[in-house]
Order: C-alpha cells, then sequence, then structure tokens
C-alpha cells in the first residue's frame, strides 16, 4: 500500500472551477472519506486522482511515483464506481477475475485470488451464477470483490453504496469498514452521506464549491466545526444556527433571541481578539439542548413545533420566539405538536462563529 498526494490540485471545465487548489494527504493504510454536496468538486478530485480526469495544474503522488502523467491502468489503483459496471453475461467468477485475466496472471493463482476475495465477501456458493441472477447488494460485492483481487496500492471507490436499500448498506458499510481494516488498504471513499462518513472514515475530508472546508478525524470534526458550511452540513440532524448579539454589560453574553446566555472568560477574549463583536451567529446540537423541569435555572419556555419518532430517541422542534431549533429527548417521552416545554441552552457547548468570515471563533469541545 502506499500513501496518496495531492498538492495544489486545479481542475476546470471551461469556466468553471470543478477542484480549486486543492492540498491533501491520504496516509498509508488509511481510510479517507471525501464528503460534501452534489458538485463539491469530491468525485472530479477523485478521478483525477485515477487518471480519469486531467488537472490543469498541481501534483499527484501515490507513493514515491508522481502520477500525472501515467494512465489509469499504470498507476497501480483500484477504482469501485457507483454503478457497478460489470459484465452481466459473465459468471460471478468471471466477473472477478477478469482483471487478472487481463493481466495475464496464471490460472492457478487467478483461482487462488478469486476464492479467497469471495470468502472475503462471503459470496463463494455464488461464484457460478450470472450478474442478472444476483441482488443489487450482491453485485455491489462482486465489484469490491474484483477491485480487492487485484491487491492494487490504493482503493478508490466512488458512492458504491448509494444503490442498496437502508437495512443492506448499513450491512455492507460494516463489511467494507472491516475488509478495509484487515487488508490494511489505502483507501479514499466518496460519499455524501455524513452518516456513512462518520461511521467509516478514519479522517474525513469535507469538501465546498471545490475547496477543502475541514479535514480530521470524524468526531473532531463534527465536535469542532472549523466554519458555518461544516457545522450545518454535518450532523444528523443538522447543527442549528442562530443569529446571536454580543455584550459585555456587567457579565459577559450572547444574546440570542430574547435569551441572554452567559459566556465564559475564554470566549469572550476570543470574540473580541476576532475583531468582530456583532457579525455573530451561535450554533448548538440538538442533542446539546436539555429538556428540563419548569423552574429550572436558566430555563425557557418554548413551543413544540413539531417531533420526529426516530425509535430511539425523539427530536423535538421547537419555536421560541422568532427562533426555531431542536432538542432531543428519549423514546419514552410523550410530546405533542403544541406543548410547551421548557429547555436550558448548552452554554458550554456553543459554536460561536463570525459572519462575515464563516469562520468559527471558538469550537467547543
Amino acid at each position: 500500500m502506499a500513501q496518496v498526494t495531492v498538492n495544489k490540485l486545479i481542475k476546470r471545465y471551461g469556466n468553471v472551477v470543478a477542484v480549486n487548489e486543492i492540498s491533501l494527504q491520504v496516509r498509508d493504510h488509511e481510510f479517507m472519506v471525501f464528503l460534501g454536496p452534489s458538485g463539491c468538486g469530491k468525485t472530479t478530485t477523485l478521478r483525477t486522482i485515477a487518471g480519469l480526469e486531467t488537472s490543469q495544474s498541481g501534483d499527484i503522488f501515490i507513493g514515491e511515483r508522481r502520477v500525472n502523467d501515467l494512465a489509469p491502468g499504470e498507476r497501480d489503483i483500484a477504482f469501485v464506481f457507483q454503478f457497478y459496471a460489470l459484465y452481466p453475461h459473465l459468471s460471478v467468477f468471471d466477473n472477478i477475475a477478469f482483471p487478472l485475466r487481463a493481466q495475464r496472471t496464471p490460472h492457478a493463482e487467478v483461482v487462488r485470488r478469486v476464492h479467497a476475495a469471495a470468502a472475503t465477501l462471503q459470496m463463494e456458493p455464488l461464484l457460478n451464477r450470472r450478474i442478472r441472477q444476483l441482488s443489487s447488494g450482491e453485485q455491489q460485492r462482486v465489484a469490491l470483490g474484483r477491485a480487492m483481487v487485484r491487491q492494487p496500492q490504493v482503493f478508490l471507490m466512488d458512492e458504491p453504496l448509494t444503490n442498496l436499500d437502508a437495512q443492506l448498506r448499513a450491512e455492507t458499510r460494516a463489511e467494507l469498514k472491516h475488509i478495509q481494516h484487515e487488508r490494511g488498504a489505502t483507501t479514499i471513499y466518496v460519499t455524501h452521506d455524513q452518516v456513512e462518513a462518520m461511521a467509516m472514515g478514519d479522517r474525513i475530508t469535507v469538501m465546498h464549491q471545490g475547496r477543502i472546508q475541514q479535514q480530521g478525524p470524524p468526531m473532531e470534526v463534527y465536535n469542532r466545526p472549523a466554519n458555518l458550511f461544516v457545522a450545518g452540513f454535518l450532523g444528523s440532524p443538522p447543527m442549528d444556527i442562530m443569529p446571536a448579539q454580543f455584550s459585555q454589560n456587567g457579565t459577559a453574553a450572547l444574546t440570542i433571541g430574547p435569551i441572554r446566555v452567559p459566556i465564559s472568560d475564554a470566549l469572550r477574549h476570543a470574540i473580541v481578539a476576532n475583531g468582530h463583536t456583532t457579525d455573530l451567529a451561535v450554533g448548538m446540537r440538538a442533542e446539546h439542548v436539555a429538556v428540563v423541569p419548569e423552574g429550572t435555572e436558566g430555563a425557557q419556555p418554548v413551543t413544540v413545533f413539531a417531533v420526529e419518532h426516530l425509535g430511539d430517541e425523539n427530536v423535538v422542534i421547537v419555536t421560541l420566539g422568532n427562533l426555531r431549533f431542536r432538542a432531543k429527548t428519549g423514546p419514552q417521552a410523550t410530546i405533542q405538536e403544541g406543548d410547551t416545554l421548557h429547555v436550558k441552552l448548552p452554554s458550554q457547548r456553543l459554536h460561536v462563529f463570525d459572519t462575515t468570515t464563516g469562520d468559527a471563533i471558538r469550537s467547543p469541545m
């Protein structure tokens, strides 16, 4: 396996800049996830690493080799596409064996590798079936097996689970992660699904409008979003963002709608040092908004706008004046639309952003 290094990569389609001077490094044996909305440049970056697209400038290294001028077949990579690109007239065995036969691998080695991949993917009973006889999940496993037998330096995967139903997607996600760790395969995985990114990635690269917004371990990116885009994109439900005003009259505080929330000296210093004390926004996650009994110190009465029953928890959407935000409760809570609840905002878990730049002023742990 090998690390992948991208340095100041630029890719244009006419006047559209799809990838805007991206630099990153994927470590040897790492599972890196490119995460972002449609059109953010994640698939274009992946395809350029693979050699399926040509960049206008920048360098790509796989291991120590600069691969800009190498054809895809010379880069020692395996690509798993969103649409499986299988041969329907061939058996599962022949589909998995295809790249090995193209390389004129000895027959005994082809048989050994195909059976090894099929065993890992629990597909040995299906090796003699035709592709058209398989379910979508089984076809996806064939595509993964075809990539695995290559034993490349790097695996590149472009939203390979998109076409699976929810249950099969969750099962295959776990299998993919297990296989990647078992084999120590350097992997770059593209998705727009944040749950998939959080569950699978050793690190996440969040992209938007052709640029990297933030990169880091999943929980670090989740707990310390670098800017408003990352804060609003990552999380299910997403972080609620609301305008806020800073004041130092007496105790330093942030005013969010009708609520005045005292803040720490550290946050006060960070806001003042930032230089923008008026154009602020506050973000908070639903799990940090506490539903509390009436009369609790600092509690605010709110009206229930809607309730989402998710089985293991409820997401309660509430209104307070012109504000609307979310809180979470246990599944046993009996809450209905129109009810009055009391909530306490998380003064120690507020995320504060400069709305002029979009950057985080401080993201609490």
